[in-house]
């Protein structure tokens, strides 16, 4: 189990990377006037979340930036659905992005939980 585990942040690492690459095309799309606010908040919460796997993996003791983590996947997620809700995001971007943050927040939940019973 913990050889699993030593992998896990590599491959949420890697999930995050993606998401990431993903979120950047779907921001060119947002209005001019929007690019330096809510784009902007939501390219500074991506790096957040990449800066705080990187630390989960380095540290000794976990659980903080663990919880850290999942608060940070869910203030995106909040940024995402209002990016929708303003129509600066189309409904099928939406979703595809939505699901790769729901893919990341399952590992940060497992990787928790394996935290959690260590």
């Amino acid at each position: 189990v913990e050889d699993a585990m030593d992998k896990q942040p590599l491959v949420i690492e890697q999930r995050i990377r993606d998401m990431m690459q993903y979120g950047h095309i779907a921001l060119r799309q947002f209005p001019k006037s929007e690019k330096h606010v809510l784009a902007a908040e939501i390219r500074t919460s991506m790096l957040t979340l990449l800066r705080l796997v990187i630390t989960a993996a380095k540290r000794y003791h976990k659980k903080t930036t663990l919880t850290d983590l999942d608060v940070e996947l869910a203030v995106l997620q909040n940024q995402i659905r209002l990016a929708k809700d303003l129509t600066y995001l189309p409904i099928n971007k939406y979703q595809h992005w939505s699901g790769l943050n729901l893919e990341i927040g399952r590992m940060i939940g497992g990787w928790l939980k394996y935290e959690r019973a260590a």
